[in-house]
């Protein structure tokens, strides 16, 4: 029987029935936009979080792009981050005309390395951006000890219920972008994001600069966007926060198992497994392994039915797109060797102990070939 990466429908089949009530409410009351079900959701979301305030924004992608907007990031500006990310981390530095500056990454947890922050902050320096990968946190407090006064943007896209020193991520920094994306330990039923803060004022900003920077009706006093969380969304995401720490759980339980299994098949030898370092809640957004000879391993485990996928096959600094900047192979050497070694595989909550001994047992029978 295949094994999906990720399989939504088991997730969903327990909650139909609340799913399905709470998108009749939505429809019901033709309030689609903001509204009563997402002030709802921002209030549930901080108490959840435990932060002051939430503000929901329509994306992942809109909540790191409203941050910086509300930072004041622009041209002229840098903003360091690491090379080794989803690209909308540096996409949304380069819409705003900042330049984002990209550091290499830690080895063992694949997150940004503080002493390469501390070796790129320059005086344009506005911004750093820690991006809690793969559902575990940074280590917050080298980072904060690299910035100094520069603020911190937590990229908490894959780390909803991660936690640095028993805090939840998004609590530390100035603020913290959260994704809904349907693949997330938190996600909806299409796009969504959520940016969290403790400052009354920043909050504010947001809020405005969410609604084209309309701080009453048709009166603006910045320029803002159409970052607005949909009211569909938030009521899908209000079904789901309740059950979430659970699902948390059931992905801790999974990950475990896959190294237990490995260890008895001798495999930790050859294959880098994930870490759950202290300090740091890892909820195993994705459970990504490093994995000599990764590619063949991929098509085996794909041509048995068995879903994996690469985050991320090319660095940031080798992007295309940013080829201007003057980066070269070489430069984040640590990255450019994660992007040739990753292989994440199925970790999700309702995987089941026969489909990670299938998965394991594919995984051996390719090294002993």
């Amino acid at each position: 029987m295949p094994i999906p990466l990720l399989d939504l429908k088991r997730q969903y089949e327990p909650l139909r029935h609340d799913m399905e009530k709470a998108l009749g409410e939505v429809a019901a009351s033709q309030y689609f936009i903001l509204g009563p079900q997402v002030e709802q959701f921002e209030k549930e979301a901080a108490g959840w979080l435990k932060v002051d305030h939430a503000v929901g924004v329509a994306s992942g992608t809109d909540a790191l792009l409203v941050a910086l907007m509300a930072l004041g990031i622009g041209p002229g500006d840098e903003v360091i981050l690491p090379s080794f990310t989803f690209f909308a981390t540096a996409g949304t530095v380069a819409r705003l005309g900042a330049t984002p500056v990209f550091v290499d990454i830690d080895p063992v947890d694949f997150n940004i390395d503080p002493e390469a922050v501390r070796a790129r902050m320059t005086e344009k320096t506005r911004a750093i951006i820690p991006v809690h990968l793969f559902g575990q946190s940074v280590d917050l407090a080298a980072v904060f000890q690299a910035a100094g006064e520069v603020p911190v943007l937590e990229d908490c896209a894959q780390a909803w219920g991660a936690d640095f020193d028993g805090k939840y991520v998004g609590g530390h920094g100035i603020m913290g972008a959260f994704s809904f994306f349907p693949s997330k330990n938190l996600g909806g039923f299409g796009d969504g994001g959520l940016v969290t803060t403790n400052d009354a004022e920043i909050a504010a900003a947001l809020r405005e600069l969410r609604v084209h920077g309309q701080s009453g009706p048709y009166l603006h006093p910045r320029v803002g966007g159409n970052f607005r969380l949909d009211a569909i969304q938030a009521a899908v995401l209000r079904v789901k926060l309740p059950h979430v720490q659970g699902w948390i759980q059931g992905r801790r339980a999974n990950a475990m198992r896959y190294v237990d299994h490995f260890t008895r098949k001798g495999l930790e030898a050859v294959l880098g497994v994930p870490l759950a370092l202290s300090r740091r809640g890892h909820t195993f957004n994705q459970f990504v392994i490093r994995a000599p000879r990764r590619d063949e391993l991929r098509q085996h485990l794909i041509d048995r039915g068995i879903g994996c996928a690469v985050y991320y096959p090319l660095p940031l600094h080798l992007q295309p797109c940013f080829s201007d900047l003057g980066y070269s192979e070489g430069d984040c050497p640590v990255a450019e060797q994660a992007s040739r070694e990753v292989l994440a595989l199925p970790v999700f909550p309702e995987l089941t102990e026969p489909e990670i001994e299938e998965v394991v047992g594919a995984i051996a029978e390719f090294y002993e070939a």
